[in-house]
């Protein structure tokens, strides 16, 4: 199998928001081998995909299709359609369904849960209980809120993935790709940095009690980066026969954050050691380089029917370009305009692309803007404009 790894310096000068970065080649990187069938990563300061291996192909989920669902409370509860203190009833039928099924929160029959405790209950003990519960909770049906799940996994752009319950049990309606899990993780971060920071770093939780003694039953995240890397904080394991052993991650470090996905791995241990390995290489052997300020002036460029023949080409963020370590001199940067820009422009519209290339790789392209409006210059204007470069 064919391992595809992503030179970030021409796959990587993206503005902050990534949801600006374009599909690109494959090109040249530090090498790296990893024990995981699949695997992804992905810097999320700048867009860069770090490593792709077997990242588009189907396969089971396992518990970390359980991060669909809580991207779906999260977002219930940001809207206000949800509250962290509603109480939810345990179903008799649900907990006779769930409470020998796999991971479990230890839920009891009959009792009232808060949307809260369900969620450490998903992110934190992976409780299988706990998402069916929470499912009937806020869809009125586990089936009407896995239809949430897709059309929401649909609106991320996971292309190659599809939902058929919501605790990642095994079914064959039921897939993702490392890809599109890196896609819901980024996503989950992005769009709900508190709810993510409040839930998913979270190293054990407390619930339910032990049969006879009724002792507190107190279980550990299984995050194998917790307490590993520093700046680990999430996301989520998951494991059955079909699927093997995998992982979705992230961490943050100076303020670079990775997400990586590792998949089919054989056994709790390999999955440990994958995931710490993939995530101190994604640090260790690449660098964010910063290549222009919010607001700074890259370049001029040609712009027919305005006041001034030529405007400025403005950085709309800032911008950083991921390089392999070792190789921040060897980039050149050039702006290349739109071409057949006419007035009246937008303030924040596109005019120029600021190119980055370095020797033996592929150009990459990222956005520059007008920083004000360019209005259409009058009649006079034009022709002072058409004298002036005739005779000038």
């Amino acid at each position: 199998m064919r391992v595809l790894i992503f030179a970030p310096l021409t796959a990587a000068l993206v503005l902050l928001a990534p949801m600006a970065v374009q599909a690109q080649a494959p090109t040249a990187a530090p090498s790296y081998q990893t024990a995981a069938p699949r695997a992804y990563m992905k810097d999320m300061q700048t867009g860069a995909v770090l490593y792709a291996k077997d990242a588009d192909s189907r396969m089971p989920p396992a518990s970390m299709g359980k991060m669909m669902g809580v991207y779906v409370a999260f977002k219930l509860l940001k809207a206000g359609e949800a509250s962290m203190d509603q109480k939810i009833l345990v179903k008799p039928e649900t907990w006779r369904a769930w409470h020998s099924q796999g991971s479990t929160m230890f839920l009891s029959p009959d009792e009232q849960v808060s949307v809260e405790n369900l969620l450490h209950g998903i992110v934190t003990l992976s409780g299988n209980d706990a998402c069916v519960v929470l499912a009937e909770g806020l869809g009125g049906t586990e089936a009407n809120y896995v239809a949430l799940m897709n059309r929401e996994a649909q609106r991320l752009g996971m292309k190659n993935s599809h939902f058929a319950n919501t605790s990642g049990w095994p079914d064959p309606n039921e897939y993702v790709t490392a890809r599109d899990l890196a896609i819901l993780a980024e996503a989950t971060i992005r769009d709900f940095p508190d709810l993510y920071k409040r839930f998913y770093a979270k190293e054990n939780f407390t619930w339910g009690k032990t049969m006879g003694a009724g002792q507190d039953i107190t279980q550990p995240n299984r995050n194998p980066l917790l307490g590993k890397i520093a700046g680990a904080d999430g996301l989520k394991t998951g494991h059955t026969d079909e699927a093997g052993y995998g992982f979705t991650g992230s961490a943050v470090q100076n303020g670079r954050r990775l997400v990586m996905v590792v998949a089919g791995l054989e056994s709790f241990g390999q999955r440990v050691s994958a995931s710490v390995d993939f995530m101190n290489w994604g640090f260790a052997a690449f660098q964010n380089v910063p290549v222009g300020k919010k607001g700074q002036v890259l370049g001029k460029v040609a712009v027919a029917g305005g006041a001034d023949p030529l405007i400025d080409a403005v950085a709309p963020r800032d911008l950083f370009v991921t390089l392999p370590r070792g190789f921040a001199m060897e980039r050149k940067v050039s702006v290349a305009a739109v071409p057949g820009l006419t007035a009246p422009l937008k303030a924040g519209q596109k005019v120029a692309d600021l190119v980055v290339t370095m020797p033996g790789q592929a150009p990459r392209r990222v956005p520059l803007v007008t920083a004000v409006a360019i209005e259409e210059a009058s009649m006079f204007r034009r022709a002072w404009n058409w004298l002036t470069g005739l005779f000038g």
